[in-house]
């Protein structure tokens, strides 16, 4: 099952949690990619961290 890492408050690296999503099937005209890495960027975290305005919960 896909995982996501999300924060529901700011703060440091201690408030991001793992969920396990269920992205159902994708619908006409869709497809669902798998992910076997990905890239995290400096703006994550700002917005993690409340330097920049985001709407809790994120990610």
């Amino acid at each position: 099952m896909p995982t996501a890492i999300r924060f529901s408050t700011h703060g440091g690296p201690e408030v991001l949690r793992t969920e396990e999503l269920d992205p159902g099937k994708p619908g006409a005209q869709e497809v669902q990619v798998r992910h076997t890495a990905i890239g995290v960027n400096y703006i994550d975290v700002y917005d993690r961290t409340g330097l920049y305005p985001v709407t809790l919960p994120s990610g």
